[in-house]
């Protein structure tokens, strides 16, 4: 599957920073504006508060480097880039204006430390060739893969750098840490497709892991996939106006997707491995950074991975692209327990994204802090909200203290002390305040010119947006102008100065998913939606799907308004594994039943479970599969033709900022 996060690189007009900047009347127009002067105090006074004198991380992300990854970029076999590093080498020297100077420090440390590493003798990571980091550890056959990156193409890369640079080895077996796709969909970089099919090489992953894997993308896909484009800047160009860094790491690659299904799963903490002479000591970390996650011990490197519960940033408690609310206080209290169970034997943590930190000490008041980050978002948040504090309030007055955001790694490059609060709250007590006048709010488009009219129309409102945008009051104007826009989509001075005003936050942001969001909204703002092709899902993968999920998605997917009439059972028979499935849609709602037919079907269907799958998927069409054979349809035709007509087709392209 070509991936869900696809890079496209725009051409912009890019007004120099250093520029004299016009009076803003004069600059409402799709150009790309310089940092203004409340920009560049607020990024000048954020340098003055942080520890920029401190250049421990900088050795540390330097230490153990073995090679470059050669060339900077990775191409896939029709010879198409699909990660590159060249156009980040603006990142060198010291921060442009239009760059919050800690995300820049990040950008840096991330990108520009890139290629083969050594963590401990036996232990290597290659990092920066994608989200992520592939880490290897030496087998007595050959290379336990950690991770294997986003895409085939990246993970090939990255194993044939280690090869080169350290001796050509097979691969002996794989670990995914977790279910999120940039931790296993590069799969076949590593593994043959007849290794995966055989099953002859061990991967090992969490209890969960392949229903997560897939799940997450399946019922909330279409959105998900697309506010992702917007978190991880991926509408951006590289450049000091546009992306700079994800935080977490550089750009997600645009390779070849896979999955694959685990030979081992751990399902209970402590479980105890050796995996081609390696022991491993495993701790399930469910809910938490994902639903399913594994950290794990090295007892005789005396190393700790800590897959993506550890990280050089505050991570996201929620994320921006859309997914369930994480929970705060598990996510800390797992740090404690593998510091509880092997802090006492730890000379280095390791983690799926950043670089290690080595030394017991210095590894344990790393996860020290990071253990009490997570905490204090919980418990001050909780307290707040005890106090009478709406979500909005509680995230505006939490603050940590200074031995907490002093420390780079709890700093918010991805996720945010902001959102972290929202989230908390969120998840104990819901999107709803309290206060009733919020409990049946108006839609935003009829509010919108509700607003407009209380305002005294647009003009009045441009007015005073200008004064405010000239004051540098940008988030009150976006507040202001997202109604005008709404209320009036076609006033392009309106999108114009909103697109000026979040473009100004985005240069602002510490977090980089909240400048690529910034920047991506003042891009839609600006020049409307790119059209993006609709990407079909692999064959491969969707062959992969358990048929309750394909179900699940196909429920999301019909049309209630169509279908609230409809009475549909439809008998399923595969022809290769002789299960059963009974398909009814009834009042609007569809369910699919394992190991169940009815006695008084529409229609009954006979295929393999595999063109079952690619069918449903919308890969093949049920008259194609007619004609070739591959379906008999006994009963009423018809009512196959009805049931295919009730479902909807979800477009990926719709906008986020305006109507």
């Amino acid at each position: 599957m070509r991936s869900l996060i696809l890079m496209w690189l725009l051409s912009f007009f890019l007004i120099a920073c250093g520029s004299e900047p016009k009076t803003h009347t004069e600059n409402l127009n799709t150009e790309i504006k310089p940092a203004s002067k409340a920009t560049i105090s607020h990024n000048r006074s954020l340098a003055k508060q942080l520890p920029f004198g401190d250049e421990t991380d900088f050795l540390l992300a330097k230490r153990g480097f073995i090679e470059s990854i050669p060339g900077a970029q990775v191409k896939n076999t029709e010879g198409r880039e699909v990660y590159g590093l060249s156009q980040m080498q603006f990142l060198q020297g010291t921060p442009p204006d239009t760059v919050n100077p800690s995300l820049w420090r990040q950008a840096q440390l991330n990108v520009l430390n890139n290629g083969l590493f050594k963590v401990v003798d036996g232990i290597y990571q290659v990092r920066s060739l994608d989200l992520a980091n592939m880490t290897l550890v030496q087998g007595e056959n050959g290379w336990i893969v950690i991770d294997p990156l986003t895409s085939a193409e990246t993970a090939a890369a990255a194993l044939a750098l280690a090869n080169k640079a350290l001796g050509e080895q097979p691969v002996s077996a794989v670990i995914f840490t977790h279910s999120h796709a940039d931790h296993f969909a590069g799969i076949t970089g590593v593994l043959t497709k007849e290794q995966l099919a055989s099953g002859s090489i061990d991967i090992i992953a969490p209890e969960g892991f392949a229903e997560e894997a897939i799940s997450e993308n399946v019922r909330t896909g279409n959105v998900m996939q697309r506010r992702a484009l917007y978190q991880f800047g991926n509408l951006l160009p590289s450049s000091p106006e546009g992306f700079v860094s994800s935080g977490l790491g550089n750009r997600v690659s645009d390779g070849e997707h896979g999955i694959a299904t685990p030979t081992i799963e751990i399902t209970e903490t402590g479980a105890e491995m050796t995996v081609d002479g390696v022991d491993i000591v495993f701790i399930n970390t469910p809910g938490a950074e994902a639903p399913a996650e594994i950290v794990f011990f090295f007892p005789q490197f005396n190393a700790l991975c800590m897959s993506e519960i550890a990280n050089h940033t505050l991570h996201n408690i929620y994320t921006l692209r859309g997914a369930k609310t994480r929970d705060a206080k598990a996510w800390s209290r797992y740090i404690e327990y593998a510091m509880e169970k092997f802090g006492d034997k730890t000379e280095v943590v390791f983690s799926s994204h950043h670089w290690p930190t080595w030394g017991k000490d210095e590894a344990m008041d790393y996860l020290a802090k990071q253990r009490d980050l997570y905490k204090y978002i919980h418990d001050q948040t909780l307290r707040l909200a005890n106090h009478g504090y709406d979500m909005v309030e509680v995230a505006e007055r939490l603050e940590l203290p200074e031995n907490l955001s002093q420390a780079w790694a709890n700093r918010g490059y991805y996720g945010t002390i902001n959102v972290g609060a929202k989230a908390v709250y969120n998840r104990y007590l819901g999107y709803f305040d309290g206060n009733p006048a919020n409990l049946h709010p108006i839609p935003q488009e009829e509010a919108a010119e509700h607003y407009i009219d209380y305002m005294g129309g647009g003009e009045a409102i441009m007015a005073r947006a200008r004064q405010d945008f000239a004051q540098g009051n940008y988030r009150w104007v976006a507040m202001v102008l997202k109604h005008l826009v709404f209320a009036e989509p076609e006033n392009e001075q309106a999108r114009y100065l909103l697109a000026d005003s979040l473009e100004q936050l985005g240069y602002q942001a510490e977090s980089g998913i909240w400048r690529n969001f910034y920047l991506s909204g003042a891009k839609e703002l600006r020049h409307g939606i790119e059209y993006r092709e609709e990407i079909l899902p692999d064959e491969e993968i969707v062959a992969r799907v358990p048929l309750q999920l394909l179900f699940d998605a196909m429920a999301v997917r019909l049309n209630g308004e169509k279908a609230a009439d409809a009475d549909i059972r439809l008998n399923i028979d595969m022809t290769d594994t002789g299960e059963k499935y009974l398909v009814v849609v009834q009042n609007g709602v569809l369910h699919g039943y394992p190991g169940r037919h009815s006695s008084e079907p529409s229609a009954s269907l006979a295929l393999n479970s595999t063109d079952l799958r690619m069918m449903f998927s919308g890969l093949v069409g049920a008259p194609t599969l007619i004609k070739d054979g591959r379906l008999k349809v006994s009963g009423n035709p018809l009512a196959l033709i009805k049931f295919g007509r009730l479902f909807d087709k979800f477009d990926r392209n719709f906008s986020l900022v305006t109507p």
